[in-house]
């Protein structure tokens, strides 16, 4: 996130604001960089929001007129306060913070290449690997935004990035757009961007415009300026889970609502797997709005099923596998009023491992369900992502290693429907979006090393 102001203010309490509406995106960390006249104040840690700025830590940022900010979820390089996010630089031309949302693919071959040839790393993320080629382009250069359009040049993979230098914002989004980014606008004049629209709305910025893939965004002195060096060089591929699982359901992504492709969802589950049942109810919160359609499609009635603890965050995005199941311990109850003796519809946004969805299976059953029908509002997952999502080796994907029906035995399920593949393109309305995941075709290269820790593994054979 992002906000480039005419005059000083408090915007560190805006960007706070714009972080919590985007806490779903990333659990690990968080971080704040206030900008005060080309002196940059910041706050890092391991942590949500709530739990790394306190009261007392947002009254120490001086006003200012620029700030970045940034909520991680890992999927390059593990989680500590090295890693933690946004990442600055102190060069030779001056001051930058950087903040990434995505993965590079060629994250390795970069790093490889540049501590050949002198480089020195501090963290393991790939997000540093971005901010020392812009730094590198940066002093062959004549301005902040050259660098990052030269650099762009040798990114490969997902990346919707913020650059605040001591007098400009930059914003960015590569090529095939795998990521969302917008900007938006709040009546005094104020810019802000961010991943999704809910974080415009949450500092009462009024949504603009999606940043095209490719396109590369000026906020300074002079105005707004649009760079369109890198748009049309590549396929869109805009990342289809995001409107499955990731993003919020109130934002709006490249002009499509997340909630009404999750009610889409739904309805296609409901057309492609019927059944004869008492209630439908949604794994909260991404299962929510699929479940809502596939009620209205097939008639079942809606229901609540589970009560969620609200201060658990999203288990998908946990970094262990150890920390996703105890998660499910104790985020979710069920509600027996809603389930017990009936035949239950359950959705979910997707299954992964199997474990989670066998854990919730199971909670209702002990609250008395007679028949559990799963319906999961995606297709299988039966490949890894390079793009931002961490599911990096097929071995620890159930659709790989079992059938449906041996699948819907393992997680306890009378019976088991995926969502289609060649359905996806309802969701959206058209077909530019990644489903490499769940189809294998990838946009990009593969890369040869894959480990989310392939750098802390490689850092402790030294």
């Amino acid at each position: 996130m992002g906000i480039y102001a005419s005059t000083a203010y408090p915007l560190a309490r805006d960007i706070y604001y714009g972080l919590y509406a985007l806490q779903h995106r990333g659990q690990e960390s968080c971080g704040i960089v206030v900008n005060e006249d080309g002196v940059f104040h910041s706050k890092k840690d391991l942590g949500q929001v709530s739990q790394v700025f306190t009261e007392e830590e947002l009254a120490h940022f001086p006003e200012g007129s620029m700030a970045v900010g940034h909520v991680r979820y890992g999927t390059t390089g593990g989680n500590n306060r090295n890693n933690c996010q946004p990442m600055e630089v102190n060069h030779q031309k001056g001051k930058m913070a950087l903040a990434h949302n995505g993965n590079i693919s060629n994250a390795y071959e970069l790093r490889t290449e540049l501590e050949l040839s002198g480089a020195i790393f501090h963290s393991t993320s790939d997000t540093e690997i971005i901010a020392y080629i812009v730094t590198r382009e940066r002093l062959k250069t004549g301005s902040i935004e050259a660098a990052v359009l030269a650099a762009m040049n040798y990114l490969e993979g997902a990346y919707s990035i913020a650059v605040m230098s001591a007098t400009k914002l930059i914003i960015a989004r590569d090529p095939h757009g795998f990521r969302p980014l917008c900007y938006g606008q709040k009546p005094d004049g104020t810019y802000v961007a961010a991943s999704e629209t809910c974080a415009l709305e949450a500092v009462g910025a009024k949504y603009v415009r999606d940043v095209e893939p490719g396109e590369l965004i000026v906020f300074s002195e002079n105005g707004v300026e649009s760079m369109r060096d890198h748009c049309e060089t590549k396929p869109r591929s805009t990342c289809i889970f995001e409107y499955i699982y990731f993003a919020r359901p109130d934002s709006v992504i490249d002009g499509v609502s997340v909630h009404a492709a999750r009610l889409k969802a739904g309805e296609i589950l409901a057309r492609n797997y019927p059944v004869l049942a008492d209630v439908v109810v949604g794994v909260p919160d991404s299962g929510l709005d699929a479940a809502l359609g596939y009620s209205r499609y097939s008639g079942i009635p809606y229901g609540i099923g589970f009560i969620k603890n609200k201060y658990i965050g999203r288990t998908f995005i946990s970094p262990s596998q150890n920390e996703r199941t105890s998660g499910v311990r104790i985020k979710l109850n069920p509600l027996k009023e809603t389930v017990a003796g009936k035949r239950v519809v359950l959705v979910d946004d997707s299954i992964v491992r199997g474990t989670t969805s066998k854990r919730i299976v199971h909670l209702l059953r002990e609250a008395g369900a007679k028949e559990i029908h799963v319906r999961i509002s995606s297709p299988p997952f039966l490949s890894p992502c390079y793009y931002g999502t961490d599911i990096d080796t097929k071995e620890n994907l159930v659709a790989c290693n079992y059938s449906l029906t041996e699948i819907a035995e393992l997680i306890g399920a009378d019976s088991l429907g995926y969502l289609p593949l060649d359905s996806l393109s309802e969701l959206v309305g058209h077909d530019g979006y990644c489903h490499a995941c769940f189809s294998g075709q990838y946009a990009t290269r593969v890369p040869e090393v894959t480990s989310k820790e392939r750098f802390e593994k490689r850092l402790s054979k030294l």
